[in-house]
């Protein structure tokens, strides 16, 4: 298990790293998902190949048991449908996973007008789940949790578009004085 204190990664480097069709790739999910480095796509491809590697063990022991938990937990998660077989957990991809990102759940629901904005919302606690606020843009978010994203009240007022009232320079008020003078018969000094 390893000391409590001292973290281990919960991600592989690539093997190859400086492969150029995989930096391609990297490159246009962490734009489109809006993460913050390559290190949260890596932790994605971990999570799924956790999964894949489960599923083809479970598809070589033919353990049911075994299968329907994995199978309840994904389709918890909201990766597969809930009538799906091991097959459809070895076709998962990244993409899937980034899709239930709380910051691209947050992002597709419309709570916020950009990706960047959602992730800088969590970030700053104005996102709550079951009102209580979450802070990590990296959150999973469950199928029954999804409904209950909200944005915090406080942050709803900050939100609400104040009319524009343009305030007069002092050279416009003195014009105004100017033609108001001229206006009720007295004359200019």
């Amino acid at each position: 298990m390893g000391h409590p204190k001292k973290l281990r990664k919960k991600y592989e480097t690539p093997k190859k790293p400086y492969d150029k069709e995989r930096l391609n790739e990297e490159s246009k999910l962490v734009k489109d998902y809006g993460l913050k480095n390559k290190r949260e796509l890596w932790r994605a491809e971990s999570m799924l190949r956790n999964f894949r590697r489960i599923a083809r063990e479970l598809q070589g022991k033919k353990d049911e048991k075994k299968e329907k938990e994995l199978i309840d937990k994904l389709v918890r998660i909201g990766l597969i449908a809930p009538k799906s077989n091991l097959d459809d957990v070895l076709e998962l991809k990244e993409a899937d996973i980034l899709e239930r990102r709380l910051q691209t759940v947050v992002f597709k629901r419309g709570l916020a007008k950009t990706i960047k904005a959602a992730r800088q919302l969590i970030t700053h606690g104005h996102i709550l789940i079951n009102k209580r606020k979450v802070w990590w843009p990296s959150y999973i978010v469950p199928v029954a949790e999804e409904t209950k994203i909200t944005l915090d009240p406080k942050m709803n007022n900050a939100l609400t578009v104040k009319p524009n009232v343009e305030k007069k320079s002092s050279k416009d008020e003195k014009a105004d004085n100017n033609s108001k003078e001229g206006e009720n018969g007295e004359e200019k000094k």
